[in-house]
């Protein structure tokens, strides 16, 4: 005898929920595999992607010199970063906006034991605390994460009260208040991240808080006297002493590399020579004559595009920026169908890996100063490997929570 599909579909319905006598063993079942599948497993590839690619590159840049040892670490730190991840999707995204302050207060202290005793300089920055094994922690990596969250549950409270229907009008405004409390809170890790001197990293992390804060409802001064007074802090590196002698000249260089021939200089005019070497296809991995020869410095950090360009070539390079693209195309995505919180996080997200990118590869290119930021999920460095992933784990936990891969958040 043939039943009505509609009661199948109603009692499986009210089996997920733990209806028919409460939850069974058939509905927890079901419940934890909804919850596997809810990650976002396209942003969780593309990030893997990336990571592995990163690896291979690494390994390619330092066979000669270190043998396989700067790759293992690499390794080591991709799965330590997807541990990570997989961490943040199982923690309720109402815990993450609870513990946003203790996140930013131990991210504050790292900043600080930085310039203390405790840093170690490299190249004129003393940006790295030392750990047992030959690794090192960089606190402002992982204060990019503690921003987005902080200043995104200092300004989240007054769009969950304005309401679905203000925030779609566009009628959300910030109190100047909230708004001048949360530069504070952008400004303080700023303040210690210039003080080391790192200037990529500070630009990263103001450009996160303007966008966060406007895309908050800030009133439009705002904005416009922070990216005005941004803009003055960039040319006074230029200017003045703020950067240590070695910073300043890899910033000069930029505008004349005759400035620093046998330094900055030497190694932009080998970076611009091995992507151009790369022609179409590229000359194959661990076969680039520039990467195998030595002759670019910092390669496997800093200049790791220029492998992408001499040994994958044009079509190399492209699909590496399409990677990366994908992922900040997929968090923009994400931040335009969620609630405040996670919005305002989410958005954090994809300006420090749109940024950061940019900055990096333009630099490889020629076309921004050498600042020394990493390429996300490329770049060999522990810390910058593990607070991406962490992001990608937070913005995978905000798109699940809201439905967005086509299930309901609970």
């Amino acid at each position: 005898m043939s039943r009505d599909p509609r009661l199948d579909r109603a009692f499986l319905t009210r089996t997920d929920q733990g209806g028919l006598g409460g939850p069974g063993r058939v509905g927890r079942r079901s419940g934890r595999g909804r919850s596997l599948l809810r990650v976002d497993l396209g942003l969780f590839t593309g990030a893997a992607g990336l990571s592995t690619i990163g690896v291979l590159l690494i390994w390619s840049a330092t066979h000669v010199t270190h043998g396989s040892s700067l790759a293992l670490k690499q390794s080591i730190s991709v799965g330590l970063g997807m541990a990570a991840a997989v961490a943040v999707t199982r923690v309720d995204l109402r815990v993450v906006r609870a513990l946003a302050p203790a996140v930013y207060l131990l991210a504050v202290l790292g900043l600080v034991a930085v310039i203390s005793p405790l840093g170690s300089t490299v190249n004129g920055s003393r940006s790295w605390i030392r750990l047992p094994g030959g690794f090192t922690l960089q606190p402002s990596e992982l204060m990019k994460v503690a921003l987005a969250i902080g200043i995104a549950m200092l300004l989240a409270d007054r769009s969950d009260r304005a309401g679905t229907a203000h925030r779609a009008a566009g009628r959300v405004r910030q109190r100047h208040r909230d708004v001048a409390l949360a530069w504070v809170v952008a400004g303080i890790p700023t303040a210690a991240v210039l003080a080391q001197p790192d200037l990529g990293s500070a630009v990263v992390l103001v450009a996160m808080a303007v966008v966060i804060i406007a895309t908050a409802g800030t009133p439009p001064v705002w904005t416009v006297g922070v990216s005005l007074a941004a803009i003055a802090v960039v040319l006074a590196a230029f200017l003045t002493p703020i950067l240590s002698v070695y910073q300043r000249n890899r910033l000069r260089a930029f505008l004349d590399p005759s400035l620093d021939p046998q330094g900055i200089g030497y190694q932009t005019r080998q970076v611009r020579l091995a992507i151009g070497s790369g022609g179409w296809g590229g000359q194959g991995l661990f076969e680039g004559h520039q990467t195998q020869g030595g002759f670019i410095p910092f390669q496997e950090t800093d200049f790791v595009f220029s492998v992408v360009g001499e040994e994958l070539g044009f079509v190399g390079a492209v699909g590496l920026i399409g990677l990366i693209g994908f992922i900040v195309v997929r968090a923009v995505l994400v931040a335009g169908r969620v609630e405040p919180f996670g919005r305002l996080v989410v958005t954090g997200v994809a300006v420090w890996f749109g940024v950061q990118s940019f900055e990096n590869i333009g630099m490889n290119l020629g076309i921004t100063p050498v600042t020394g930021l990493p390429l996300p999920f490329v770049s060999y460095g522990g810390s910058s490997m593990v607070a991406a992933w962490i992001a990608v784990g937070l913005v995978g936990k905000v798109s699940s929570t809201t439905g967005l891969l086509g299930s309901e958040g609970r």
